[in-house]
């Protein structure tokens, strides 16, 4: 008897395990812990004009470069940490980009002490509960929605760097905001039942 195949969304058809296990195991999983939701962000920020997969290999070396991703003290980053950073060959090298993270992380504690959480804050652009979606085909998921379109609108007015609306989107999608595992995938109804 042959073993069930497992059906994925189209993106995860790969023998990339570090990719399968991301999409099996973390995408669309609803996040409320705020450094988690810290980490997505700043992540899909150096993801911009990339690819994800580019990412989740150095995710580990960005976690020890940006000493796990403590908003605190990359709040308090200088010059000297910036250079260090900029030098480090085991992370995205783009200054405008490692500026940002350092904006971001200012700005993150700002909206944390206004809201209580970041994730209360974030989670109100979905009304405090994950989007349930039910794409059939890949083809059907936008790249943004009148929810990320408000995000990013929101960020930007708060100061946040490189959190267009595709890119919130895309923090939505991994951060369980929305699920769009399509209807097929074996981790829809998982997921859907998360929410």
């Amino acid at each position: 008897m042959e073993p069930v195949a497992i059906v994925r969304c189209g993106w995860a058809n790969t023998d990339d395990q570090l990719y399968l296990s991301y999409h099996d195991t973390e995408w669309g999983v609803p996040v409320h812990d705020d450094r988690v939701l810290f980490e997505f962000l700043l992540l899909e920020g150096f993801q911009a004009g990339l690819s994800w997969r580019t990412i989740l290999y150095k995710r580990e070396n960005f976690r020890l470069a940006f000493d796990g991703f403590d908003p605190e003290l990359i709040a308090r980053y200088g010059e000297e940490k910036i250079a260090e950073l900029l030098a480090n060959p085991g992370i995205i090298r783009n200054r405008l980009k490692v500026r940002a993270a350092v904006q971001n992380a200012q700005a993150f504690l700002a909206v944390r002490k206004e809201y209580g959480s970041f994730a209360a804050y974030l989670w109100q652009f979905t009304a405090g509960k994950p989007i349930q979606n039910s794409w059939r085909r890949m083809e059907e998921i936008p790249n943004h929605t009148r929810e990320s379109d408000q995000m990013s609108k929101d960020l930007l007015q708060r100061g946040f760097k490189f959190v267009g609306t595709t890119i919130c989107y895309a923090h939505m999608q991994a951060t369980g905001m929305v699920n769009d595992h399509t209807v097929d995938c074996f981790r829809y109804a998982e997921v859907q039942q998360l929410g």
